[in-house]
């Protein structure tokens, strides 16, 4: 199987020249789905400006100088995304949306760089009555009690992952869409509807529209607890 992707047929999340060379390195497996991640080699490359090359990017990561959610990672295609914590020496960033819809890094504090906001996804019950819960970022937390739903979003501390806050989909909540025509808009919930049928339950916005619950990732109540980037933000 390839280590590459033709350029053209990259995501469009990836800001990156899709003409200057045919060729780009494809995510490994891991945390994210390829479509929705950034090799980690383009974010020290083309997005932080650290490296030149590859070459001198694998070099970087080889020295154990780059961290992701609180760990070390030397893997130069390790798929980076939505709400990934990126450290480098005494800086740090977070990988978000803007309102063009592509990934992009901002610039955080340190005291940011601890924690991280992840969506339930789904949970499971196991053995012992214990409830496991799956994220967007591919982590499972085991919990005691039954008390986060589907489409929640966690406030965790990395890389521990131990829980120090949650937000809901309602009334007041601020979110920002991850999906559809709107991805890398923030907005504020006005109503959720529950839809007694197959079909998706659907999360209508003050801005005077509404999507999906799939496409929807709570930030906060009131105001965002992350820094929402600019278009011209790295």
């Amino acid at each position: 199987m390839s280590n590459h992707l033709k350029r053209l047929t990259t995501p469009r999340i990836w800001k990156i020249p899709k003409k200057e060379y045919p060729f780009a390195p494809k995510p490994s497996a891991g945390p994210h789905a390829s479509n929705k991640a950034i090799p980690l080699v383009i974010v020290l490359r083309d997005m932080l400006h650290v490296a030149d090359n590859r070459r001198e990017a694998r070099k970087i990561l080889a020295q154990r100088l780059i961290k992701v959610d609180g760990k070390v990672r030397t893997d130069s295609n390790f798929p980076v995304g939505f709400m990934d914590v990126i450290t480098v020496g005494d800086k740090h960033y977070r990988a978000m949306y803007d309102i063009r819809g592509n990934l992009r890094l901002v610039e955080i504090p340190e005291g940011h760089a601890s924690w991280k906001l992840a969506r339930v996804e789904n949970k499971t019950v196991v053995k012992g009555g214990k409830i496991v819960l799956n994220l967007h970022d591919g982590r499972n937390i085991m919990i005691d009690e039954n008390k986060y739903r589907s489409g929640d979003v966690l406030k965790i501390k990395v890389p521990t992952q131990e829980i120090i806050g949650s937000y809901s989909i309602k009334e007041g909540s601020v979110a920002m869409i991850i999906g559809g025509t709107h991805r890398g808009q923030v907005v504020h919930i006005k109503s959720y509807t529950v839809t007694k049928s197959p079909m998706d339950n659907v999360v209508s916005f003050e801005e005077g529209f509404e999507t999906l619950k799939r496409n929807v990732f709570v930030v906060g109540v009131g105001k965002p607890e992350v820094t929402i980037p600019e278009v011209s933000a790295l």
